[in-house]
């Protein structure tokens, strides 16, 4: 590790250009290095379902070659479904190897932002409505991820709760609720699971932007929590060379190719020649970036140790052996087997009244399957969390691979669904209804098309052994960039499963969706419903594997499902999204399962529920207190239960 005079001595080697050149972006994922010192480029990724695909360096046009296929991740509201630690270092693991083996120096995520509304479209990529859950969670991916010789990047510091004009809203939260709700997370990320990145966000507190905010930067992540590490800004969201330059805020990337004009490119040196910006202040950057990179063991150590004797140590352990940095790798075997049982451990079954699951193999002769998700790939949509997947085993795929020939497995759409971002214009059930593919269809023809597909989904499921529905959400909805308009399910899906029930009131229900959507219209009518969220490459083999009992389901709901949208707090007690710019989060501490106890709301299902096809009786609650010695107020509780 990089001694303080080793480190104060690297500093004082650079150039004032050479140092501006290493806080912002010279292409759109990398910074410019320091080659006469052996100081590399840093390379940044999107994550957090697997590396980007690569693209150019100053447009936003794929390479399109073949080599930057990867591991298809779980989201991170899947990963948080499973309630396991182990799984989240697992997974972690995974995206470090491929993100090292792909030559990026540091993953963009997790993303462990409170879940505040039910309609925010990047709830998928973050863990819980709980900060308990988010850090405990984060803490476990971010040592997984760094084992690796690669970064893990925590976002979005701080506050950033919605899409909807993220880029402007101010937030106006209480000391108490930013300190016990939105900020536990990122503390234990950097405390506990010793982060080596943290990201800041798009939004305003107060009416400072938090990627220059001297509270929240200098006070809470730098002083407090002791982070002396890489923090770098979405990108684009530093708005003021001086505010940001004299903050704790590391690198400038930004999503335009006008590098030299980035905040923290030529306006940052004019900055520090007139003094508006202290040369403390850049170094103190530049000692971020360096302590970084020595963690990743970046440097070039032979050509450093020719610039100055000090530096000679550098790249050794404590034995005096030569440090070498991981080499990672993508697409090893192995990775899909662990993904799979990560998956399988994130399915929620939130109902089995009927007892129908786990089905019987071998008394199911005509498996009919119904809804959009049961046949849609979804790797390569939901903003910059989309990946090119070496393979996505679709609900439909992985049921059919399990069962073989001997079952009859038939695959009804039951509706049309025309998605420009994931399917390319066409309809990705593969039934065009002699459309073309390029054309947009109008709403007659959609009208007739799911007119179409409804009779025939009926009419199959009449004398089928089992049938089940997929529906829920796709990138379309939940993406980065845009939240949601209502909870309301896309494509009139509550009104086709109503249809679907009158004609087989045993139907099972499967929603495949990274944040809650509506169910109350038919929730007690379906004696069998599950929930999951999008479950990387293994996720139709993992479904398939809980349905016919391979895999007992264990998984356990990360958030609240209300009944109906205005009961989520932040709709019902405090704002959203905001008038004038501005949202207030009235609701305070009561977020989440808080709100729902504390003011007797029933949700149609609770944070944590989650079933299995075990039988299980709790009882004899006991609660012991002892005091301290000192204080009888203070103390531990320990609770028994027999089970």
């Amino acid at each position: 590790m990089m001694t303080n005079e080793q480190l104060s001595a690297l500093i004082d080697e650079l150039t004032i250009d050479e140092k501006i050149a290493m806080v912002h972006g010279a292409t759109l994922f990398y910074t410019t290095p320091v080659e006469r010192l052996g100081i590399p480029q840093f390379c940044f990724s999107d994550g957090p379902m697997g590396v980007r695909p690569e693209y150019q360096s100053s447009d936003w046009y794929l390479k399109g070659f073949t080599d930057d296929y990867v591991s298809y991740c779980m989201s991170n509201s899947a990963l948080a479904s499973t309630f396991n630690r182990s799984l989240a270092e697992e997974a972690g693991e995974i995206i470090g190897e491929e993100t090292r083996g792909r030559k990026k120096d540091m993953i963009l995520g997790p993303g462990i932002n409170i879940q505040r509304t039910p309609i925010c479209g990047r709830n998928f990529e973050y863990m819980s409505e709980d900060p308990y859950v988010s850090g405990e969670m984060a803490e476990y991916y971010i040592k997984g991820v760094q084992k690796h010789d690669v970064s893990a990047c925590v976002k979005h510091y701080a506050l950033n709760n919605q899409e909807e004009e993220r880029n402007i809203v101010d937030t106006y939260v209480s000391r108490r609720a930013l300190m016990e709700i939105y900020l536990p997370g990122f503390r234990k990320a950097v405390k506990q699971g010793k982060a080596l990145g943290i990201m800041g966000s798009y939004n305003k507190f107060e009416g400072t932007y938090c990627s220059h905010h001297p509270y929240l930067i200098d006070e809470i992540l730098r002083k407090s929590w002791g982070f002396d590490k890489l923090m770098v800004s979405d990108w684009g969201s530093i708005h003021d060379t001086t505010e940001a330059g004299n903050a704790g805020i590391d690198v400038d990337m930004r999503v335009t190719n006008d590098f030299d004009d980035y905040p923290f490119a030529d306006p940052l040196k004019e900055a520090v020649a007139s003094g508006a910006v202290s040369m403390e202040a850049l170094n103190e950057k530049i000692a971020h970036i360096l302590t970084t990179m020595d963690a990743l063991h970046m440097f070039d150590y032979k050509k450093l140790a020719k610039v100055n004797p000090i530096f000679a140590p550098l790249g050794e352990d404590e034995n005096g052996k030569k440090i070498k940095r991981k080499h990672g790798r993508y697409n090893a075997t192995s990775s899909g087997k662990k993904l799979l049982k990560a998956a399988e451990e994130s399915i929620v079954l939130l109902k089995n009244e009927a007892g129908l699951l786990p089905l019987k193999q071998k008394k199911i002769k005509k498996f009919v399957i119904i809804g959009d998700n049961a046949n849609r790939q979804h790797a390569l949509g939901g903003g910059s969390a989309e990946i090119k997947a070496l393979y996505e085993i679709t609900p439909l795929l992985g049921i059919k691979m399990l069962l073989g020939g001997n079952t009859e497995v038939v695959y009804e759409p039951g509706y049309y669904n025309y998605v420009i971002g994931n399917a390319w214009g066409h309809d990705a059930n593969g039934q065009g209804g002699g459309l073309n593919p390029f054309h947009q269809p109008t709403q007659n023809e959609i009208d007739i098309l799911n007119q179409r597909y409804l009779a025939s989904a009926k009419k199959a499921c009449k004398d089928a052994d089992a049938v089940l529905f997929i529906g829920g959400l796709n990138h379309d909805h939940d993406v980065e960039g845009a939240d949601r308009k209502s909870m309301t399910l896309p494509e009139d899906q509550d009104e086709i499963i109503e249809e679907l029930l009158n004609v087989r009131p045993d139907m099972m229900v499967a929603m495949m969706a990274g944040s809650p959507v509506d169910m109350h219209k038919w929730a007690d009518r379906v004696k069998t419903l599950l929930y999951f969220s999008y479950n990387g490459m293994q996720g139709g083999m993992a479904l398939a594997r809980v349905l016919f009992g391979k895999v007992n389901p264990s998984g356990k709901m990360p958030y609240t499902l209300p009944k109906v949208l205005g009961d989520a707090p932040a709709h019902k007690l405090g704002e959203y999204p905001g008038t004038d710019k501005t949202v207030h989060y009235n609701e305070d501490i009561f977020v989440g399962y808080r709100y729902y106890d504390a003011f007797q709301v029933d949700p149609l299902f609770a944070f944590g529920h989650g079933e299995s096809y075990t039988d299980f009786t709790f009882g004899d609650l006991t609660l012991t207190k002892t005091a301290c010695e000192k204080n009888d107020i203070d103390g531990d509780i320990s609770v028994t239960v027999t089970v």
